[in-house]
């Protein structure tokens, strides 16, 4: 099925205007040629009327001439080439006739053909019986009556032949006018087909060549690995899709490369921690378990000191766990895990550890998801202390469940301050943190086990109350649906 975008219906009403022009000037080249044609037959015909008409008037004369014959001889003797001369006048004025096309014209044929008439009876009637019988009185007076009519047949000739000559410059007039017009339209058309054929390719060069020198320096910017370029999504439809593509594209080759470079982070991460926390672990266990030996028989300002001591080992030891977390993989075996039942547990636990005191805490919706039950509740348990955290004394917590299109997510909204802006693209970095006491590896372990279960951990728009953060765990309904 055609797709009429911007450019194809550029494209098919350029063309189309050149082909309406060439088609309009050949037309007009038809047209005038055809009242040429029409001109030149009109020629034609006047043409041959004047012809006609000079044959009739000279026809006329050798009538006349045969009666002067028969008048001079005396005798019946010219009576046959009369009667042929006659027969002629009267077949040269039927085809006079079919070439008049005037009623001026017409009448004055039929004044001719009237004319012989009378001629003819003056002859045979008046002149023939008189020139027998000798009677030369009556043969001059019917002569000289003979003679008028002979004249006025003559008259009425020149007359045709003057209007046939009128019509044929008439005629010839028209073709040259004719002429002259298809020439003048001709010029106009072929001047103008070059200007309209620029027009044409200026709009063409502007709607195609112009986004395609602009995506053209995108993916030569892409290509030269920068990541942040963008294409103006401007421009006829076609072209605005594919700048709408080009960005999604550059979008997601970011996007891939950001986590790439995390999961090449993370796993560099996970390697120094494997090759040294069962170093760090031992000397920690003998320095925890000296300090705590210590503290029983200390006293005063010495078993603070040593509560300090067993607290930043205790600390040490939790970042080396986490690290451990990061590089160790997911257990094999999954189960369904009802998340709404996990979240309120994840909830009771936290609130006997007094981590949830004064905080107002809210869970709606249900949603299940093939996992591992204990490593999603450490996601669960992250969000929510942090959550916590981040809402204070008074603040609310609250945490939405919804399944849509065979995915779950896990909504956890506080109405804290929020994320400030320049914090927001690093929040999932190791040892990244906006808390003093921080170790900056929840996150990154809380996206660690959702991108390892086919999902996400990411930061969402609204938090609660319209205020604060939200953080969206988004998992798939069963193992099949997600990415490993």
């Amino acid at each position: 099925m055609i797709s009429w975008s911007g450019t194809a219906r550029r494209l098919a009403l350029g063309f189309g205007a050149l082909l309406l022009l060439f088609a309009l000037a050949a037309g007009i080249a038809l047209a005038g040629l055809g009242r040429i044609h029409e001109g030149m037959a009109r020629m034609r015909d006047a043409e041959e009327g004047m012809r006609l008409a000079l044959e009739l008037s000279s026809a006329v004369r050798d009538q006349y001439a045969h009666q002067a014959h028969t008048i001079i001889i005396g005798d019946r003797s010219h009576l046959g080439f009369y009667a042929a001369a006659e027969a002629r006048v009267l077949e040269l004025t039927d085809r006079v006739r079919d070439h008049a096309t005037g009623d001026d014209e017409r009448a004055w044929v039929e004044d001719i053909r009237s004319a012989s008439g009378e001629l003819d009876a003056i002859f045979r009637q008046r002149i023939v019986p008189a020139v027998v019988r000798g009677d030369r009185q009556t043969v001059r007076l019917e002569h000289g009556q003979a003679q008028v009519v002979v004249t006025r047949i003559q008259e009425r000739a020149a007359q045709l032949v003057a209007a046939f000559e009128a019509a044929i410059a008439r005629a010839r007039a028209g073709a040259d006018a004719a002429e002259r017009r298809i020439l003048a339209w001709l010029v106009g058309l072929l001047l103008g087909a070059p200007l309209l054929a620029a027009a044409v390719s200026l709009s063409i060069g502007r709607s195609i060549a112009g986004p395609l020198a602009i995506l053209r320096a995108g993916a030569a910017r892409l290509a030269e690995g920068d990541l942040s370029v963008r294409i103006d999504e401007a421009g006829p439809d076609e072209f605005r899709a594919l700048a709408r593509r080009f960005n999604e594209m550059a979008a997601a080759i970011a996007s891939h490369q950001a986590r790439l470079v995390e999961s090449e982070k993370l796993a560099g991460i996970g390697r120094l921690a494997a090759g040294v926390a069962h170093e760090i672990n031992n000397p920690l266990g003998v320095i925890l378990g000296y300090v705590r030996l210590l503290r029983r028989k200390a006293e005063g300002g010495l078993y603070a000191d040593l509560a300090i001591v067993e607290e930043e080992g205790l600390r040490a030891k939790e970042i080396v766990d986490g690290l451990l977390e990061l590089a160790r993989p997911l257990p094999p075996e999954r189960e369904r895990v009802a998340l709404r039942e996990l979240c309120e547990e994840v909830l009771a636990r936290l609130g006997e550890a007094r981590v949830l005191e004064e905080v107002a805490l809210r869970v709606s919706g249900a949603a299940t998801a093939d996992g591992h039950a204990g490593k999603l509740r450490q996601v669960v348990t992250n969000l929510v202390r942090n959550a916590a955290e981040a809402a204070g004394r008074g603040g609310r917590v609250e945490l939405a469940l919804a399944e849509e299109g065979g995915r779950a997510t896990v909504e956890v909204r506080d109405d804290g301050p929020g994320v400030a802006a320049a914090a927001r693209e690093r929040l999932f970095e190791p040892f990244f943190t906006t808390r003093d006491r921080g170790t900056g590896l929840g996150l990154a372990i809380s996206r660690a086990i959702a991108r390892a279960h086919g999902g996400d951990v990411e930061l969402a728009a609204g938090g609660a109350s319209g205020g604060g953060a939200c953080f969206r765990l988004t998992l798939p309904r069963s193992a099949g649906e997600g990415t490993r």
